[in-house]
């Protein structure tokens, strides 16, 4: 069969693969902070397998690293900073209200 005779076939595209973040050579390690907090949302969550592309073993691996960084206290466990900038409002609000009674 001609290749002009086929309209509807797909020609084959070269896809460009993308590299995953962590080498084989990589040691994953809870105090590489520069290294670990590529896989941290900003809210401090851990980024799922598939947003992060790695392997279920260094997936594994990285949510440890995470874990015991943060019991270390070398990472936060909430990266909320509104909520501290509404606690200093209220404490400033309250004070002004106790002054004036």
């Amino acid at each position: 069969m001609d290749k002009s005779k086929r309209p509807f076939l797909k020609s084959k595209r070269s896809f460009r693969r993308r590299l995953p973040p962590i080498e084989s050579g990589d040691r994953i390690d809870y105090r590489k902070m520069n290294f670990i907090s590529r896989f941290i949302s900003e809210q401090g969550k851990i980024l799922s397998r598939r947003v992060n592309r790695l392997t279920l073993k260094q997936q594994r691996l990285i949510t440890i690293a995470i874990k015991q960084a943060r019991i270390l206290s070398l990472l936060p466990f909430l990266n909320n900073e509104k909520q501290f900038e509404r606690a200093e409002s209220t404490a400033r609000i309250t004070g002004l209200r106790a002054r004036k009674k």
